[in-house]
């Protein structure tokens, strides 16, 4: 008897842990992606009437759309340069520029935050939207954007890929090839050494060719603007020495302005400053080239050359640069946002220092460099994305003949050609 029992007991225990035939499964929370990048919410986002509602003022700001919220009325307007977007709470009327659309699902508070239909908002702005429904994931793809696209580096001879990379057939001949990604070339032909001369030659081997005219000569045909590299590394201890040098620095200021009348401008690429510095001995290395910065923008001001700068971004390992002084001198600042260690260049550490570089210099003045060997065609678009996302102006690519043709399929998928 007391067998049966626990054989009677130990099937009801078997059938309870059984789930039901009509047991509800609960929903994994729903994720948003726009261009490629997680859209980072403080309140997940809900579904209503099977319509996606997603924060107002997370999603408007990804896609640089200016919001505002009237109290009163509890009405969010949205807006770019060509639309306008109204919602009521709990109103299913909305408007896009002035005309009124029914709503499946109305906008809602949640948690003191706005939600509105995803859909809706974010094709009344031009995007696509695809909803995955195993992954309860959706994804906005924006509009393309108006982007400067850069390439580095040394063109114009019949050993160097880049050439052929860039024009699609072997030096000297030219056709319209990738000219349509490319807006402009830093051509890596120039260097210094510590006494602050110019070299034609880099010592990292990069050097001005035969017939270099020819090489600015045929970007010109093609609309490509061209700007004088003059790169230095700091493994043997030029820059430092250069740096310490007035008469140095007043010699390569002068020379590097005067050879910058063959060109748009100056690309200054001096790299591997402040590595083993700190507290006031990478105070002077900063102050020592931001001086040297400050003598060459007056000499190419004086004749109406820009500069960029191409620096280390403010999160590697070499802090010799301060971003808040050259900003303010600079035309443009490339931050070179690779060599972590990972590759792929790791996403959120090229995010952290566009934001580190944002928080002193403006969008506009900043563009975002990304090492083609260090990327795949899917992970150099999500490096775009990023240059998106931060409203950047452009990207810079190193370098031309180590970009393969899945990556340029991507370039050229998230180019504005109008």
């Amino acid at each position: 008897m007391k067998r049966m029992l626990s054989l009677f007991l130990l099937a009801l225990m078997l059938v309870a842990s059984q789930p039901f035939a009509g047991s509800v499964q609960a929903q994994p929370p729903i994720t948003v992606y726009v261009d490629g990048l997680p859209l980072i919410m403080d309140v997940l986002p809900i579904i209503e009437n099977s319509r996606t509602l997603v924060p107002f003022r997370a999603i408007a700001e990804a896609m640089h759309i200016t919001v505002s919220w009237d109290a009163p009325t509890r009405t969010v307007k949205a807006s770019d340069s060509r639309t306008s977007v109204s919602l009521q709470i709990d109103s299913r009327t909305a408007y896009i520029n002035s005309t009124a659309v029914t709503l499946e699902a109305p906008p809602r508070i949640v948690n003191n935050r706005t939600l509105i239909p995803l859909r809706f908002f974010s094709e009344a702005f031009n995007c696509e939207v695809a909803w995955d429904g195993n992954l309860y994931r959706a994804s906005i793809t924006t509009p393309v954007k108006d982007m400067t696209v850069i390439g580095f580096y040394a063109l114009g001879d019949s050993q160097t890929s880049s050439w052929t990379d860039l024009f699609g057939h072997g030096y000297p001949q030219t056709a319209l090839g990738r000219t349509d990604i490319v807006d402009e070339l830093a051509l890596g032909w120039y260097s210094i050494d510590g006494q602050g001369n110019l070299l034609n030659k880099s010592r990292t081997g990069w050097q001005r060719p035969e017939g270099w005219e020819k090489v600015l000569a045929s970007a010109a045909e093609y609309g490509l603007s061209s700007e004088m590299v003059v790169h230095v590394t700091d493994s043997d201890g030029t820059i430092t020495a250069f740096l310490k040098n007035s008469a140095a620095m007043s010699r390569a200021a002068r020379d590097i302005a005067s050879e910058a009348r063959y060109y748009s401008g100056v690309n200054l690429d001096f790299e591997g400053l402040g590595f083993n510095d700190s507290g006031e001995q990478l105070e002077l290395v900063q102050e020592r080239f931001t001086s040297f910065v400050k003598l060459l923008n007056q000499e190419l001001k004086a004749d109406g050359r820009g500069l960029t700068l191409t620096l280390h971004a403010p999160n590697s390992a070499y802090p010799g640069y301060d971003y808040q002084a050259l900003g303010q001198l600079a035309d443009r600042i490339i931050v070179m946002a690779y060599d972590y260690g990972p590759k792929p260049e790791p996403e959120p550490q090229v995010t952290e220092a566009v934001k580190m570089s944002l928080a002193s210099i403006p969008a506009n003045k900043l563009i975002l460099g990304i090492s083609a060997p260090s990327e795949t065609a899917a992970s150099i678009g999500a490096k775009i994305s990023i240059a998106k996302r931060y409203n950047l102006a452009g990207v810079a690519l190193w370098r031309l003949g180590l970009i393969d043709d899945a990556m340029w399929q991507t370039l050229r998928e998230t180019k504005n050609h109008s």
